[in-house]
């Protein structure tokens, strides 16, 4: 799983938004606003999305 996840400490049952909003916010200012690291931090936000739904996946209970 992804460090940058792990550090949100948001549990599974969070939602898609509160992960984004959450990361948003823990990005200093200046990160914010560089216009040239744009593409950087949506990867950064993809890559985030991704291990939430890994650790979705993993919270789920399996079916059989």
């Amino acid at each position: 799983m992804c460090r940058a996840y792990q550090d949100l400490c948001l549990p599974p049952e969070a939602s898609n938004l509160t992960v984004l909003r959450t990361a948003i916010r823990r990005l200093h200012p200046d990160t914010l606003a560089v216009r040239s690291w744009s593409a950087a931090r949506k990867r950064y936000y993809r890559d985030l999305l991704c291990a939430h739904a890994a650790a979705q996946n993993l919270a789920r209970p399996q079916r059989e």
